[in-house]
């Protein structure tokens, strides 16, 4: 694969043999994210652990202190006084059948985060094979299958990030954007990354975190310390 110039020039400040202290590969992050948009910082985490076995499973949701830089748009599936509570804590599209509807006709997915009450379970697992493949399908390890639907908005709203194993057990996820600067991503990655050791399987044997990676959008991945986290 070709590279622009920019790139080139930003390969040349890391040394792919070293892995650096997380403060390190945040400032070479912030150097080497170079585009002429704000781009997303994002973390990949390689795990010691088989995702093929239900015991070794890694997945939850955190809220980032200073959010992701995302405007997250969010769909409730509730119904009666829930729905108004959704409503009211802001969440961007709600409904019960009419919103299941519109995803099986209208093949509708103008939303980012899909929420949804237990009671609603039962239909909205009609739509999950469209849901599923997409990462839209409520979880209650998410937190998006709940009755307390104002603070799963709220969280949402407030920059609450999904974490969950691939099937080559490695976890992509965003901590931010490069305007955020060094402090603000800091906390970020700390915040996330105390949550991936917590949820650590009782089942994991040997080394947890295998190798971890930071970069921006169009620039070249920094390895950083697992030990230091």
């Amino acid at each position: 694969m070709k590279h622009g110039k920019k790139y080139n020039d930003s390969i040349k400040l890391i040394d792919h043999l070293k892995q650096y202290d997380p403060e390190e590969a945040v400032d070479l992050v912030l150097q080497t994210g170079k585009a002429k948009f704000d781009e997303t910082v994002e973390i990949s985490v390689r795990l010691g652990v088989d995702p093929r076995h239900a015991d070794q499973q890694v997945r939850g949701a955190v809220v980032l202190p200073h959010g992701t830089g995302r405007t997250i748009r969010v769909l409730v599936i509730a119904k009666g006084d829930k729905a108004k509570e959704a409503e009211e804590a802001g969440a961007d599209f709600v409904g019960a059948e009419d919103m299941i509807q519109k995803i099986q006709q209208e093949n509708w997915f103008d939303f980012d985060v899909c929420v949804a009450t237990p009671d609603m379970m039962g239909m909205v697992g009609r739509i999950g094979r469209v849901l599923g493949p997409k990462g839209l399908m409520p979880n209650p390890k998410s937190g998006t299958v709940t009755m307390d639907i104002a603070r799963a908005v709220n969280d949402i709203k407030a920059g609450k990030v999904e974490y969950r194993l691939d099937k080559t057990a490695i976890i992509h996820c965003p901590i931010g954007k490069v305007s955020f600067g060094k402090e603000k991503l800091q906390e970020n990655l700390n915040v996330l990354m105390e949550a991936i050791n917590k949820a650590k399987p009782a089942a994991a044997k040997g080394t947890y975190m295998k190798s971890v990676y930071l970069s921006s959008t169009m620039g070249p991945a920094v390895r950083v310390n697992p030990l230091k986290f």
